[in-house]
């Protein structure tokens, strides 16, 4: 009797370490942009983040559930996906409005102008909503078309996680770029590394698609490298005051 209810109580542990980590995958990639998404809406200032990281981001979930089309992987990840590209449509909104509202200049660019000098630096968030659904479309048209490819899956594979790997380059040289990390939520990046280092465990023991943890091995090296200008940027200073900032470099920032 002792015996069963030990193993009564192994089994509903065990299910729920399972559920924790799952719950963990779905929604701790999203819990780093917490502290960033207050720290731009109190400040009114988006000029320390890069609104490429949405870029990125979105674009690596996309091709991951367009992937999952072709290679089954775990729901969980699914999940994550779709999570995040909520996220980070939420943040290109705070991001959006917060530019256009400390922005001197008056033209208003949009998606359908077609300007590469200003792909990514529109003046509405439906512009982005726009070129999100476009990307979408077309690559899930293409995917529809060469499913039964084993090549184009496995490419689209690891283009989904390599560009996710990317995901802090963005940030990278925009630190690099402003010869600051001003404006940047440390904990954000802290976070990302915790959590870039959690998912790339997760990967190996359950033994996810190669692609999956290779890739994950690299974003924690981006991630250390953003933690490297934290520190090397507070102990050598090389940009001004916060105040000799203007609007219109905030505005390019983005």
């Amino acid at each position: 009797m002792e015996e069963e209810l030990l193993d009564q109580l192994v089994s509903g542990f065990g299910i729920l370490v399972t559920w924790v980590a799952a719950g963990a995958m779905v929604f701790g990639g999203v819990v780093p942009y917490v502290p960033q998404y207050r720290h731009i809406r109190r400040s009114q200032n988006a000029e320390g983040f890069s609104t490429y990281v949405c870029l990125v981001l979105l674009v690596a979930n996309i091709l991951r559930i367009l992937f999952r089309f072709g290679r089954y992987f775990e729901t969980v990840l699914l999940w994550q996906s779709i999570v995040m590209i909520c996220t980070m449509l939420v943040m290109l909104n705070l991001c959006t409005n917060v530019r256009m509202a400390s922005e001197l200049s008056t033209k208003r660019r949009s998606f359908i102008d077609f300007e590469w000098n200003y792909f990514w630096l529109w003046s509405r968030f439906m512009d982005y909503m726009q070129c999100v659904l476009a990307f979408t479309l077309v690559a899930a048209y293409m995917t529809y078309l060469l499913l039964d490819s084993t090549l184009f899956v496995e490419t689209l594979g690891f283009l989904a996680v390599f560009t996710e790997a990317m995901l802090g380059t963005p940030q990278l040289y925009c630190n690099y770029r402003n010869k600051s990390t001003e404006g940047m939520s440390v904990k954000m990046v802290l976070m990302w590394t915790s959590g870039d280092t959690f998912k790339t465990v997760y990967f190996l023991l359950t033994q996810a698609p190669v692609q999956f943890w290779t890739c994950g091995l690299l974003q924690v090296l981006v991630d250390f490298a953003i933690l490297f200008q934290v520190y090397y940027y507070s102990r050598y200073p090389q940009k001004p005051a916060p105040h000799t900032v203007s609007h219109t470099t905030s505005a390019k920032a983005l």
